[in-house]
C-alpha cells in the first residue's frame, strides 16, 4: 500500500521542480541569446575577412588603373624615346608582364614586355585582348585572369585591362597585363574558419577566381554565384553557410566569404550548453540539497522511526533498535515499537533453535562457499584499481562481487533457477577476468527451455574455477571457456569445456576424490556428492579430458520445475 508523501517531502518537491523549470526557462533564453550573439560575431568575422579581400583587390585594380595612366601618357610619344620610357616602366614595375596596341581591328600594333620579348609569329588566340567585348564596352574592360599567351615559351597567369586610347581620328585599344599570381595567394591565404574562403565572381556570377577552381571545373564542387550576384553588398545566413558579399570599388569584381556555421558556430555553441548544462545541474543538486535539509528538520524523528521499521522488516536478526527523540506520541510509538521487536526476535530465536540441527550440514556448506584466497584477491583487484583511477571497472567488479555473494546465500534454499546459476557464473567469470587480466574468454549456449528449472546452487562455479586455475592459467596463449545448457530427454545437462591444458587419467579420477580446500573452493567432489544425493546415483559429474586437448566437464541434472522445489525441501 502506498503512503501518502509528507509535508516537508511535499516542500522539498516543489523546490526542485520550480528549480527545475526556472533553470530550464533561463537555459534556453540564455543558449538562445548566446547562439544569436555567436552567429553575429560569425557574420561581423566573414565581413571582415571579406573585407580584407576587398582591399587587396581594390589595391590591384588601383594598380592597373594607374600603369594604364601612365602608360597612357606616352603612349604618342616619339618612339625611342617612347620605347625607353616604357622599358624603364617595365623594370621599375615587374608586376606589369606586357604591353599591346591594337588598331580598330584588333590588329596588334606594338608590344612591350619584360625582358624584350617579343610576340609570336601567329597568335592563335589572344586571351590579352576580345575585339568583340573591347567593342560591347566602348570604354574599356578588366578581364578574368587567363595565361598570357601571346609570346613562346611564357606564359605568366595575368589580368588584363583594356582601355581605348583617347586623342586619336582612328580607334585605338591599349591593353596592359598585371601578374596576379600575388593576389591569388593574398586571396587564397584569408581563411573563414577551419574551411571556409574567399572567391572572386563579376556582376553577373560568372567566376573570376576560386581558390578551389579544379574542383569547380571537375564538378566536384558548386557554388552559388549566380544565386549570390542577384543580392546586394552584405552577409547572408542560410541553413549552415554564411554568405558574405562585398563589391570591389572602381572594379566589375565581387569577393564572396563562406563560411560554415558548423565549425564557427556550433562547436562554442554545444560548449556552452555543455557549461549552461552543468551548471544548471549544480544548482539542481544545490536546490535537492536545501529541500532534503528541509525534510531531515521537519520530520527526521519520525523518518527515523520508519527507517527503523524498514531496517527490522529487512534484517530482523540482527536489528537493534534504539528509543525515538521527539514529540510524546512519537516517543509511544517507539516504545510500542521496541516492546514488538523484542518479542518478535525472541520468537525467532525459539524457532531457530528447533531448525538449528536441520540446517547445520547447510550452514557448514555455505561457510564453505566462501573461498578466502578468492576474496582477498578480488578485494585486492578492487583495491588496485581504485588506486590506478580505475572506477568504471572497480565498480563493475564490486557489483559482480555482490551478485556472486547474493546469488550463493539464495536465502537459504539449496535448489535455485538455473538461471540465477548462470548470473552466478557469469558473476565469478566476470570478477576473474580482471584477476587474471583478460586472459580468457567466456561464452554461454543456453537453451530457453532450461532456464527456469532448478538445479543445485553453486553447481557451475567449481567447475569454472577448476577451469582457469588448472587448464588456463599454465597456458601462454589466451584461453575460452563454453558453458552450454541444453535438454537431454527429462534430464538437463550443464556442460564447461575450456580449451586449456588438459588433464591425465588419474588427475580427472583425482579431481571426483579430493576434498575441498582452501584453492578449490567447495570442491568438484562436494557438487558431484551433493548431485547425489540430493538426485540419485543416476546423476552427477562425467570429466573428458586430455593432456593439451582440453577438459570438458558434463554435469546431469534432473528437470525440476520451480513449482516443485517446495517437494525437494521436504524430502531432503
Amino acid at each position: 500500500m502506498m503512503r501518502p508523501p509528507r509535508t516537508a517531502h511535499l516542500a522539498a518537491a516543489l523546490i526542485s521542480a520550480v528549480a527545475v523549470m526556472v533553470l530550464t526557462l533561463c537555459t534556453t533564453l540564455f543558449l538562445r541569446s548566446y547562439r544569436n550573439a555567436i552567429v553575429e560575431a560569425a557574420r561581423t568575422n566573414s565581413a571582415q575577412a571579406v573585407s580584407q579581400v576587398v582591399g587587396a583587390v581594390g589595391n590591384y585594380v588601383n594598380t592597373m588603373e594607374s600603369a594604364v595612366t601612365i602608360v597612357m601618357g606616352h603612349l604618342d610619344d616619339a618612339e625611342e624615346p617612347r620605347d625607353a620610357f616604357l622599358g624603364a616602366f617595365l623594370t621599375a614595375r615587374p608586376e606589369v608582364a606586357a604591353i599591346t596596341a591594337y588598331d580598330a581591328d584588333g590588329a596588334l600594333l606594338n608590344c612591350w614586355a619584360q625582358d624584350g620579348r617579343t610576340p609570336k609569329e601567329e597568335i592563335l588566340r589572344n586571351l590579352s585582348f576580345d575585339l568583340t567585348t573591347a567593342r560591347r564596352l566602348s570604354q574599356g574592360y578588366i578581364s578574368t585572369p587567363h595565361v598570357e599567351s601571346i609570346f613562346a615559351g611564357y606564359y605568366p597567369w595575368v589580368v588584363s585591362i583594356v582601355r581605348t586610347v583617347p586623342g586619336t581620328a582612328e580607334k585605338r585599344w591599349l591593353s596592359l597585363d598585371l601578374s596576379f599570381t600575388e593576389l591569388a595567394a593574398t586571396i587564397s591565404n584569408v581563411g573563414i574558419g577551419q574551411h571556409g574562403y574567399c572567391y572572386l565572381m563579376d556582376e553577373r556570377g560568372n567566376m573570376v577566381y576560386h581558390p578551389q577552381q579544379q574542383l569547380l571545373y571537375a564538378g566536384l564542387k558548386k557554388e552559388e554565384a549566380g544565386r549570390l550576384a542577384c543580392l546586394g553588398d552584405g552577409t547572408y545566413v542560410e541553413d549552415t553557410v554564411i554568405y558574405s558579399v562585398q563589391r570591389v570599388p572602381n572594379s566589375p569584381w565581387r569577393v564572396v566569404g563562406v563560411s560554415y556555421i558548423d565549425e564557427t558556430v556550433n562547436e562554442s555553441f554545444w560548449q556552452m550548453v555543455r557549461i549552461a548544462v552543468a551548471t544548471a545541474a549544480l544548482i539542481f543538486a544545490a536546490a535537492l540539497a536545501v529541500g532534503w535539509v528541509l525534510s531531515r528538520l521537519l520530520s527526521r524523528p519520525l523518518q527515523q522511526l520508519e527507517n527503523a521499521m524498514e531496517a527490522f522488516e529487512q534484517d530482523a536478526d540482527h536489528f537493534v533498535f534504539c528509543a525515538m527523540r521527539g514529540t510524546r506520541e512519537v516517543q509511544n510509538l517507539s516504545d510500542s515499537f521496541g516492546h514488538m521487536v523484542g518479542r518478535i526476535q525472541r520468537l525467532m530465536n525459539t524457532v531457530r533453535e528447533e531448525e538449528i540441527v536441520l540446517r547445520k550440514t547447510e550452514l557448514k556448506a555455505l561457510q564453505a562457499q566462501i573461498n578466502p584466497h578468492f576474496l582477498y584477491n578480488t578485494l585486492d583487484s578492487i583495491a588496485w584499481m581504485c588506486e590506478r583511477g580505475k572506477n568504471a571497472d572497480a565498480v563493475q567488479m564490486v557489483h559482480a562481487l555482490a551478485r556472486l555473494f547474493r546469488i550463493s546465500i539464495s536465502r537459504g534454499h539449496e535448489l535455485i533457477p538455473i538461471e540465477k546459476e548462470l548470473q552466478h557464473a557469469e558473476a565469478y567469470l566476470q570478477i576473474q577476468k580482471y584477476r587474471y587480466k583478460n586472459q580468457f574468454t567466456y561464452h554461454f549456449t543456453v537453451d530457453e527451455d532450461c532456464v527456469h528449472c532448478l538445479c543445485n546452487k553453486i553447481t557451475l562455479q567449481p567447475i569454472i574455477e577448476n577451469a582457469i586455475v588448472h587448464g588456463l592459467d599454465l597456458m601462454v596463449d589466451d584461453g575460452h571457456i563454453e558453458i552450454t545448457v541444453r535438454p537431454d530427454g527429462d534430464d538437463i545437462l550443464l556442460i564447461v569445456s575450456d580449451d586449456g591444458i588438459g588433464m591425465e587419467p588419474e588427475q580427472v579420477a583425482a579431481l571426483l576424490q579430493n576434498e575441498p580446500s582452501d584453492r578449490t573452493g567447495i570442491g568438484i567432489k562436494n557438487v558431484n556428492d551433493r548431485l547425489r544425493i540430493y538426485f540419485g546415483p543416476g546423476y552427477g559429474l562425467s570429466i573428458e579430458s586430455a593432456p593439451y586437448a582440453g577438459t570438458t566437464v558434463t554435469i546431469r541434472t534432473p528437470r525440476v520445475p520451480e513449482d516443485r522445489e517446495g517437494e525437494y525441501d521436504k524430502t531432503h
